[in-house]
């Protein structure tokens, strides 16, 4: 089935069973209801659904797309797939997505008021949510919200502090204590490595600068006996011999490059060995100095069972544990401080809540008390008790909100499931349904027989409301009665055709004399007359001037 839906109201009737109700399991499968197996035709392999929406760039939808990276130029496109093996798929403009993110973004694209609506508001949470999203109380229930969750962590933060404080504070004497010695030592990166080879080379200075002399002499010839040979001397000879012979060979010419590179990198290492010699003298007052340093810091090594040359890392970590403790966040001098900002800033706006709701309450129930006038129930009255709450901070602000009924004159206002009855609750559910809807930021509503139970000139003011909800958005209503059906700007009809292997629903839309034709049959049943034929064609032309 395809489907396209125009601005306005729009009505869907049909027969008992006819798939009126096909729609809303539609919608609501891509809107992220679970999906059972059972919704799949037999002999198919899967159930696909898609939901096409027009956004307004300025719209909570558009900016939640836009914050989740699945905006598209106007166009918002829900898609969801059931196989037979339980699996399920969602698809935001062509982008997969969870259930979770489908149920989010279709809570700011379109509201379903079910037929049985009115058991969710005995709730006294959801009759608060209806009058804070009457008020448009978004915005500072958040703040009230926020400022709850600071007020509250921080709160428990000091406890936990004040509890734990004597463990505490040792732990904070002994990372001082530990930290003062490392930062007395001043161990460097890098420096154990050093200090152990300045150390040896300390330690050994008289042998090295032997050594070292002997090199020399054995290199240069300096000091070495006539009987022994030194290493550039006798390089140089034999460069000469080969220099003097006749350079016919490829082989000899080899050989005396050799030599001459060889010269080379001997007077290079005569000169390093120079410059070494130079820099090394015995030094017992810096040996003694380097020592001290060295058994220091294996001492600490041990101490903390790491290796010395680890010591710096452990000296920036008992740093940072040591400002840890004493941060704001676990002084208890500072978070009692905190505790008793966060109070009062959050009273402060939990009291602009209360004002805002008491405010907000009076006009919801003035509009209200107008719908139930309307709705033959002239009466009944409603009232908003807003009631203290026992503690003086929750996450929702200092009150409970509780609708409260009296359906007759004189009767005291009593908790909606003391007073009304099953039909007299579906009526108080519609008016505040259709209150609630005028004030909705959602541009598609969607009413499924909420007008179950009422009738006559009742079902005819039930129409007018949902017409005018239509004149500035969009509005689907499955509906039963011919008063609600002739107020509508468009008109589907559901029809199920059957044969011997299925049934298979479709919903047509309805040209002017074929709505004559289904309003009269709503009106007659089976039997259709020139009389309700006449009054179906009344019914739509007193809509059209209303």
């Amino acid at each position: 089935m395809d489907v396209e839906f125009n601005s306005g109201l729009t009505t869907i009737t049909g027969e008992t069973g006819a798939g009126k109700s096909l729609v809303l399991d539609a919608l609501g499968l891509a809107l992220g209801d679970r999906g059972d197996t059972d919704r799949i035709r037999k002999g198919a392999d899967r159930a696909e659904v898609c939901a096409s929406f027009i956004v307004d760039n300025a719209s909570p939808a558009a900016q939640w797309l836009a914050d989740n990276d699945l905006d598209s130029a106007g166009d918002c496109l829900l898609r969801r797939i059931l196989t037979r093996d339980a699996r399920s798929r969602g698809y935001i403009n062509g982008q997969p997505a969870t259930m979770t993110q489908l149920r989010a973004l279709g809570s700011l694209l379109i509201d379903i008021h079910h037929q049985h609506e009115h058991q969710s508001l005995l709730s006294k949470e959801h009759q608060r949510t209806l009058l804070d999203e009457f008020g448009g109380h978004e915005k500072l229930l958040k703040q009230v919200g926020d400022d709850y969750r600071a007020w509250h962590q921080a709160q428990v933060r000091l406890e936990e502090i004040e509890l734990r404080a004597d463990e505490t504070l040792a732990r904070k004497d002994l990372l001082t204590f530990q930290a003062q010695e490392l930062n007395e030592l001043n161990l460097q990166a890098g420096e154990i490595e050093a200090l152990e080879q300045e150390q040896s080379q300390l330690a050994n200075a008289d042998s090295i600068l032997n050594d070292s002399h002997q090199v020399l002499a054995l290199c240069d010839g300096d000091g070495v006996a006539a009987s022994e040979l030194s290493v550039l001397p006798a390089l140089s000879r034999a460069s000469q011999l080969l220099g003097a012979m006749e350079q016919t060979s490829p082989r000899l010419r080899e050989a005396l490059a050799l030599l001459d590179s060889a010269h080379i990198q001997v007077e290079e290492a005569l000169g390093e060995l120079q410059t070494y010699i130079s820099q090394v003298e015995p030094d017992p007052v810096r040996l003694q100095w380097v020592e001290d340093r060295l058994s220091t810091a294996y001492q600490l090594a041990r101490k903390h069972k790491v290796q010395a040359s680890e010591l710096p890392d452990l000296c920036q970590q008992l740093s940072v544990e040591l400002a840890s403790l004493s941060a704001e966040d676990n002084d208890a001098d500072t978070l009692t401080e905190r505790v008793k900002t966060l109070a009062v800033s959050y009273r402060n706006n939990a009291k602009k809540l209360s004002e805002a709701r008491e405010k907000a309450a009076r006009q919801f129930e003035r509009e209200i008390n107008q719908q139930l006038q309307a709705l033959a129930m002239a009466d009944a009255s409603l009232t908003i008790a807003l009631t203290p709450l026992a503690t003086h901070y929750s996450l929702k602000g200092l009150e409970t909100v509780e609708l409260l009924i009296s359906t007759n004159p004189g009767q005291a206002h009593r908790p909606l499931n003391k007073v009304a009855s099953g039909g007299e609750l579906s009526r108080i559910s519609l008016a505040i349904q259709v209150v609630a809807a005028h004030n909705s930021t959602i541009p598609v509503l969607v009413f499924d027989e909420v007008d179950v139970g009422i009738g006559g000139a009742t079902a005819q003011t039930v129409g007018k409301l949902l017409r005018e909800l239509g004149d500035s958005g969009q509005v689907i209503c499955i509906s039963h009665l011919p008063q609600v059906a002739s107020c509508a700007h468009h008109h589907l009809v559901a029809k199920k055709q059957k044969n011997e292997e299925s049934n298979q629903s479709s919903l047509i839309a309805l040209d002017k004399k074929a709505r004559v034709e289904e309003i009269a049959r709503m009106l007659g049943g089976e039997r259709i007359t020139a009389k309700t034929r006449s009054h179906a064609e009344e019914m739509l032309e007193t809509a059209k001037v209303s």
